[in-house]
């Protein structure tokens, strides 16, 4: 118990000092557009694009994407209503959203659980990318505790789950 105590601590202390930081405000308006890549309609034109021009190697990471979307997204949906971890806004006067979150709950992030799956399967197919694509993922993670719908443990969380639904879909499909 005391763990997840000071787990909420960190959570809270971190969102603050994000939020509070002299550079906060030009930074919203940076993690709207960046969180907004993460939104989905993204991954659908990576992974056509990959299908149509890639030859094999691109419909494979398309299978894989859709095999780990389809692992990662009941899962996700689990959790949310498991945990009913609520957003930071909720949890402390002194966060603010700056945007409307799509469900109500926080953990995990399902924004970076996205994000990280389509790293890892960009970077296993596409090594030449890999710092681009975690890059990427890393910058919609953060985005979201900027924008103050989710605390950091969500983030790292979602990246976590993101990831695992990646291995286990590379290793189904034998990509």
């Amino acid at each position: 118990m005391r763990s997840i105590e000071s787990l909420i601590k960190l959570d809270l202390a971190f969102s603050i000092m994000c939020l509070r930081h002299k550079y906060h405000r030009p930074m919203v308006r940076l993690s709207r557009a960046i969180s907004h890549t993460g939104d989905g309609h993204l991954y659908a034109v990576v992974g056509l694009l990959a299908f149509l021009f890639g030859g094999e190697q691109g419909k494979t990471l398309l299978v894989v994407g859709l095999l780990a979307f389809s692992i990662e997204l009941p899962v996700y949906w689990l959790a949310k209503n498991t945990f009913k971890r609520e957003r930071p806004s909720e949890i402390s006067q002194l966060i603010v959203s700056f945007i409307t979150p799509p469900d109500r709950y926080s953990l995990p992030s399902g924004h970076s659980a996205a994000a990280f799956l389509m790293a890892l399967n960009i970077s296993h197919f596409y090594p030449q990318l890999t710092l681009f694509a975690f890059t990427w993922a890393v910058l919609i993670a953060f985005s979201r505790v900027v924008l103050g719908v989710h605390f950091l443990s969500d983030v790292v969380l979602g990246a976590v789950l993101g990831l695992g639904c990646t291995i286990v879909s590379l290793a189904i499909a034998g990509g």
